[in-house]
């Protein structure tokens, strides 16, 4: 009996445990897809990013004329935040992602 108990106890860790690696590379191919896809906002004027992003939930001011266009969106009761760096040209000079998948 002791026997039947460990090898289905092992059989069931073995499942949880293959679970765990399929949620956690289908989340990293999602950030992989996120970053690409805000990648090609590289380079672009703000006027566009505006166009197709709406209205940032925050901006902040940083030194030397730049600023982050900061946009926060809930799904199922996650909070994903992107923020973008516009630089002094009024071009996006970079971008960050949390939570966003």
């Amino acid at each position: 009996m002791r026997k039947i108990f460990t090898i289905f106890f092992a059989i069931l860790a073995l499942v949880t445990l293959s679970s765990c690696q399929t949620v956690s590379k289908k989340i990293d191919e999602k950030v992989a897809k996120e970053e690409k896809e805000l990648s090609q906002w590289l380079n672009q004027p703000e006027t566009e990013l505006k166009i197709v992003f709406g209205k940032p939930n925050k901006i902040e001011l940083l030194n030397g004329g730049s600023r982050y266009y900061v946009y926060i969106s809930e799904k199922l009761k996650i909070k994903c935040e992107r923020k973008f760096e516009i630089g002094p040209d009024n071009m996006v000079k970079g971008f960050s992602t949390k939570n966003c998948f």
